[in-house]
């Protein structure tokens, strides 16, 4: 495995590429890096293309600007439409968690560089007026929700960086297919913190050993959380910056993956999100919701993630 460094103007994109061949550019979500792509760097690699998963700025070896506005989609789209150009030009997207927003997004900017996109975690949904984050506050009014406590800046930083591997194990935990259900979204108070009530447990499930561990503690020991918060933060400035893709289909080939136990399925009461996710995408080629597998779906269950790809992929040429 090889690493390099792309450059989108002043933001330099830390990358690890394995392979050669067609290009298949991999982006994380939160709070994760690069590694988070380790099962899918090696077994695509060894099918015949050249995968790369990027370190998202503000995460691992990639920069971290101060301001929340450097945060927008369309911002972080052009970094991945940046790593496209320097492999060549041309990529299949897949994007997990925020990732798949961002995966998504430049798939409808940038339609001649992305020739398929794959999403994981979150189904495509066009941009319109109204960030989730202002919905979230209507949705969440009397309870807490992880997001809008991620607005002020400072509180969740302070919050996370007290014990960062603490802070990460019960996040990696309470997200996964292990946890009890719903965890995520247990009622709490409005002033309640994050991290309130979660679970550090003794010994982590396998899909995530000692090692792995300390690599994303290793990476946000140095970095921190603030370029991380700051994607929720900057959901604000995406309905006017996104306003000359409002309402566009991504017209690309378009794939959803997702683990059975994802909170993100539930995140509005009374609402399946994975019942329809190719609903705003014209060229949709299915779906797969692995059996017991929560939100780390790539990680928790990589050789169900990657048969999902595969045929995907396969069905392309």
């Amino acid at each position: 495995m090889d690493f390099i460094t792309v450059h989108n103007r002043e933001v330099e994109l830390n990358v690890a590429i394995e392979g050669k061949g067609p290009v298949i550019l991999c982006v994380h979500g939160w709070p994760e890096l690069w590694y988070s792509w380790r099962h899918q760097l090696s077994r695509f690699a060894a099918r015949g293309y050249t995968v790369a998963a990027m370190d998202v700025r503000g995460y691992g070896g990639s920069s971290r600007p101060q301001a929340v506005e450097a945060y927008t989609l369309r911002r972080l789209a052009d970094d991945v439409a940046a790593v496209t150009n320097h492999l060549g030009g041309k990529a299949i997207l897949v994007g997990h968690d925020w990732g798949a927003p961002i995966v998504w997004t430049t798939a409808v900017l940038h339609p001649g560089m992305i020739t398929a996109v794959a999403g994981l975690s979150v189904p495509y949904i066009p941009v319109s007026d109204v960030p989730f984050s202002e919905l979230a506050k209507q949705i969440y009014a009397d309870r807490f929700f992880y997001q809008a406590y991620f607005q002020p800046e400072g509180v969740a930083e302070a919050e996370l960086e007290a014990d960062i591997p603490a802070s990460l194990r019960k996040i990696y935990f309470t997200l996964s297919g292990d946890a009890p259900r719903n965890t995520w979204l247990v009622h709490k108070p409005v002033d309640a913190k994050l991290l309130d009530g979660m679970v550090d447990p003794p010994q982590f499930p396998a899909w995530m050993n000692a090692d792995d561990l300390q690599a994303y503690t290793n990476a946000f020991s140095s970095t921190g959380f603030r370029g991380p918060l700051n994607r929720y933060r900057a959901q604000r400035f995406d309905p006017a910056e996104l306003a000359d893709i409002k309402g566009k289909p991504v017209t690309q080939p378009s794939f959803f993956i997702a683990g059975e136990r994802d909170v993100v399925r539930r995140f509005i009461p009374g609402i399946d999100l994975y019942a329809d996710p190719g609903a705003a995408c014209t060229d949709f080629r299915g779906s797969v919701i692995i059996p017991r597998a929560g939100h780390w779906v790539q990680q928790e269950a990589p050789a169900e993630t990657n048969a999902a790809l595969e045929r995907f992929l396969d069905g392309l040429s």
